[in-house]
């Protein structure tokens, strides 16, 4: 099954995704992991896009969908895949229909108050990448690493203001998204507020 995976930032989109790859025995791919493992091979589009990324700038459209060409002819991904992160715009969307076939697009449906509560809860330990949040999952001890007891902080694009840009982004650019594949008739919409393993259940069953 082919599936593409669209959500605001927060909404557990990439969660969800790892989990019913595993399950399902077929390759999660976003783009961030995508340009990596592209450059890590050294291929062409992958050298590109490093050249790209290392002057700051953002990695264009064409170079993106070509990307994401060549990731779909990889061997692993010919019984299925998940695309979370792609695509993003109508145009990449258009693109994609031109050389893959996307079974069910599932849209991750979150209120905008939940999601600023969630992702401006989260505290990071930056040493080790471990992640708290100060309601759902907070430290034992208030702001400090339960590991370490070394101080936690809190991402810049965590913030709330930061947060409420990323959102007002996701819904000039991704949201439109849901229309497209909603005149398709391939969009699942799921409610992504509950707990996870809830999420998940409701996934499956829409899935099924």
């Amino acid at each position: 099954m082919n599936l593409v995976f669209l959500g605001p930032p927060g909404a557990g989109k990439g969660t969800m995704a790892s989990r019913l790859a595993e399950e399902m025995g077929i390759p999660h791919i976003s783009t961030g992991d995508m340009f990596r493992a592209a450059m890590a091979k050294g291929t062409e589009l992958g050298l590109k896009a490093k050249a790209i990324m290392e002057a700051g700038d953002l990695v264009p459209d064409e170079l993106t969908i070509a990307m994401v060409r060549e990731r779909l002819q990889e061997s692993d991904a010919q019984n299925g895949y998940i695309l979370d992160g792609f695509p993003r715009t109508i145009p990449q969307a258009e693109a994609l229909h031109g050389f893959a076939t996307i079974d069910r697009a599932v849209r991750f449906e979150v209120a905008e108050e939940s999601l600023v509560k969630r992702l401006s809860g989260r505290r990071v330990h930056k040493p080790s990448g471990r992640i708290y949040h100060v309601e759902f999952s907070p430290p034992k001890e208030p702001g400090k690493d339960d590991v370490t007891g070394e101080p936690l902080i809190q991402r810049d694009d965590d913030k709330e203001e930061a947060i409420r840009n990323r959102l007002k982004v996701y819904h000039e650019q991704t949201a439109p998204l849901v229309s497209y594949y909603e005149a398709k008739g391939i969009l699942t919409t799921i409610d992504a507020s509950p707990e996870p393993d809830t999420v998940y259940e409701s996934l499956k069953k829409a899935l099924a």
